[in-house]
């Protein structure tokens, strides 16, 4: 067995052991085919007043230009899918958001990684990251052979469908690379028959400007007029297009106990909503992704809801 062989199989074993569901492993080259669908994407103005996806067009689609001299680019997956969820009829959280804030959790267990790398193979250098840099998460997962881009926009594999986190080592080491997986959407269009805001405006192509995700997270002003009544009860999220994929048939419970709901959440009814206080939210939010929206933003979302 070669280094090259004997690194790679280090690695996916370490990362199984840090609970990560699947690891995969892609060359750090420039992203041709993604360079001009993200160029189309902004252009079209699809990212709303995301501004920030404007910045470092190069770097995310370059993974030498963030990590000098990098050879590899490590993805990996991290289930969410909870086995409680939230009483029936009331407002909606994205699932991801149930528990502790997903960032700290994965850059603790990609610290780790890298560390193991460091310590068993020598003087490797990497970054780690959890969507919180210009990195195409969905596309190096694709790349690296863990599944394929769903007409959502979302990774989804056979096995699990697609509730998880993906996240990134971007490393100057040279390893076993995996190779891409077909795509196994059909004719099937669920996904976009769902959508409550028609978000997404062809297979494979999310208008990140009508997404309820986009509206009640990122949008910092009034959320337009025109959606009254097709939020379908989302306050913070939307999983919409996910639950009704049928590869989310076989999502399975996470195992990672921070990624639990806070009791009080899953008992919240449309009233205990209405009638938040921000002592509730400071309670019940206190490590979650939802501190993001502020009770601000989160009042907001309730008040567009009556």
């Amino acid at each position: 067995m070669t280094n090259i062989a004997t690194y790679t199989e280090l690695i996916k074993t370490e990362a199984k052991r840090l609970g990560f569901l699947s690891c995969g492993i892609s060359k750090a080259q420039f992203l041709e085919v993604e360079a001009p669908r993200l160029e189309k994407w902004l252009n079209n103005n699809m990212h709303g007043e995301m501004q920030y996806m404007e910045n470092h067009f190069d770097k995310r689609l370059d993974p030498t230009k963030l990590v000098e001299d990098s050879k590899s680019v490590i993805s990996l997956l991290l289930n969410y899918y909870p086995e409680e969820r939230q009483v029936e009829n009331t407002f909606k959280l994205s699932k991801y958001a149930y528990g502790t804030d997903y960032h700290f959790i994965i850059k603790d267990k990609l610290k780790s990684l890298l560390r193991f790398i460091q310590e068993e193979i020598g003087d490797v250098h990497g970054r780690a990251f959890v969507d919180s840099a210009p990195v195409l998460d969905k596309a190096w997962a694709a790349k690296s052979g863990l599944g394929w881009i769903g007409k959502h926009s979302n990774l989804l594999t056979q096995q699990v469908g697609s509730f998880y986190f993906i996240a990134e080592l971007i490393v100057d080491l040279e390893l076993e690379y995996d190779s891409v997986t077909t795509d196994h959407c059909g004719t099937c269009t669920a996904c976009m028959d769902a959508c409550p805001t028609q978000a997404i405006t062809e297979p494979y192509v999310v208008d990140g400007s009508k997404c309820i995700s986009y509206f009640t997270i990122e949008l910092k002003e009034n959320i337009p007029s025109e959606f009254k009544g097709k939020f379908d009860d989302w306050v913070f999220g939307c999983d919409v297009c996910q639950d009704v994929c049928p590869w989310n048939k076989f999502s399975k419970s996470h195992s990672e106990p921070l990624f639990n709901a806070h009791p009080e959440l899953l008992s919240m009814t449309k009233k205990d909503w209405l009638d938040i206080t921000e002592d509730t939210f400071k309670k019940v939010f206190q490590k979650s992704a939802v501190k993001r929206t502020k009770f601000s933003g989160l009042k907001r979302n309730i008040d567009f809801l009556k």
